[in-house]
């Protein structure tokens, strides 16, 4: 897939937008959302009233619900087809406190095992819909774990359950109690200018932008500080792959992985671009690519990215724990296939642990993997004891950057079970002399190197 440029996904959000409104063109109402009894006082439960607004506004036609200065407190609300919340910019949405004032409509197991489900704002089998404004939607999530005893309940901020054609365009979205923005089995969105802050919260699963099953989206110009991963992307659905997947000029920075594809991974993903990223303080991966549940992972192309401060720039992961996630699933037989996959153009440093992992299982060896114009800066120390590490296979585990432990036998690359490997213009750079080699490759074969090197430079 070639890469869109910038001034393309400028272009993106306004078609959206003009997709959106043709059901309703002519009529497009703006409703203010105070004149249909909802109050912005931030102690009024609004539940009911913008509920009704929302049922009456898609019964009507649609339109736009637009809520102006004020703090709106509400439980679950439900978007109906062809209505756009527009949040003025001081305008919040509050979450409950009161867990009895949510609902899950589409539970389902994540891959922790953990069961989820619940939003704050949630469309399900919707279409022309979406959220835009300079506001904020505030999930409140901890002083609603604080009413907890067990903190169980954890909504999701905003969800889109098999929609097509939404827009989530230019809000600020914070404190979810679980991920932030879900799209599940939706088919075309827009996702631009939007900020999400959930980061630092002692929350779990706390995904910034979190696409499952889901097939022709756009991401651009987001600002992600997330406790989960920041930009990911899943498959929970067996027979619906996430596809068709574009994503640019993006600021990433998670306590977990910036960009992800995997760990939910039955489905598949196919035709993902991601570039012109910066990612910054990110405690896991830079870039995880891990299918491990049966599902295909193919023509994948992650270009022009920066790192600074990851624990490990690259990860990526075929395995073989063939988990399900759906009601009636079953697993796969076997394991997929990991292929096509192309980085390049990437520049790293303050890296904690090694540069590249990659790591295939014996007889499902990831192929056709190619790295270009790749620099990674090394902080070195590492001790010829840690040379002699041999890593296990653990083809069943969960799939995650530490998964074979914190310490590796090489400090610059890792490939195990990989058949075409084609390296192209890739520096690594040990800050400090290091007593490991700079790659280790196991069962690697049909290998190419054009200008690869690996240096040691003391620092004074």
């Amino acid at each position: 897939m070639s890469f869109i440029p910038k001034k393309i996904f400028k272009l993106l959000p306004v078609v959206g937008i003009f997709f959106a409104a043709l059901p309703v063109m002519g009529a497009n109402p703006v409703i203010d959302a105070t004149k249909a009894g909802v109050v912005g006082d931030g102690i009024t439960l609004n539940t009911a009233a913008i509920q009704k607004a929302i049922d009456e506004c898609s019964a009507a036609g649609g339109g736009t619900i637009d809520f102006p200065a004020g703090r709106y407190l509400t439980g679950t609300i439900q978007i109906k087809s062809n209505v756009i919340l527009r949040l003025e910019e001081q305008a919040t949405l509050l979450g409950s406190t009161n867990v009895a004032d949510y609902r899950n409509l589409d539970p389902f197991i994540d891959g922790s095992g953990h069961p989820l489900g619940h939003a704050l704002i949630v469309a399900m089998d919707a279409e022309n819909v979406g959220i835009e404004g300079q506001g904020t939607v505030d999930g409140q999530s901890p002083k609603l774990k604080a009413t907890q005893k067990s903190y169980t309940l954890r909504p999701f901020l905003l969800r889109w359950v098999r929609c097509t054609n939404v827009t989530v365009r230019d809000v600020h979205l914070t404190n979810p109690g679980a991920w932030t923005l879900n799209f599940f089995q939706t088919k075309g969105a827009v996702i631009d200018g939007v900020t999400i802050r959930s980061r630092d919260l002692g929350m779990q699963n706390n995904d910034g932008i979190n696409l499952d099953s889901s097939e022709n989206i756009q991401v651009s110009n987001c600002d992600v500080i997330s406790g989960d991963d920041a930009l990911v992307i899943k498959s929970t659905s067996a027979a619906k792959p996430s596809h068709d997947i574009q994503a640019a000029h993006c600021k990433l920075s998670s306590h977990a992985n910036a960009i992800k594809l995997g760990t939910e991974s039955i489905g598949g993903f196919a035709n993902i671009s991601i570039s012109n990223c910066q990612i910054t303080r990110t405690d896991m991966a830079g870039i995880a690519l891990y299918a491990v549940d049966g599902g295909d992972l193919s023509n994948i192309t992650i270009s022009d990215v920066t790192m600074d401060g990851v624990t490990v720039p690259i990860s990526i992961r075929l395995g073989a724990r063939l988990k399900t996630f759906r009601e009636g699933d079953q697993p796969r037989p076997a394991p997929g296939k990991l292929h096509d996959v192309t980085i390049k153009n990437v520049a790293a440093k303050n890296i904690k642990m090694i540069g590249l992992l990659a790591n295939g299982i014996p007889g499902f060896p990831i192929e056709a993997l190619t790295l270009e114009n790749i620099q990674l800066e090394l902080p070195g120390g590492g001790t010829a004891e840690s040379a002699k590490i041999q890593l296990s296979e653990k083809e069943a585990a969960y799939p995650e950057f530490d998964m074979f432990g914190k310490t590796m036998p090489a400090y610059g690359i890792y490939a195990r079970h990989v058949s075409g490997l084609n390296l192209q213009d890739v520096r690594i750079t040990s800050l400090q002399p290091d007593a490991r080699p700079a790659t280790v490759f196991l069962d690697v074969d049909k290998m190419t190197q054009a200008d690869f090197a690996a240096e040691s430079i003391k620092v004074p």
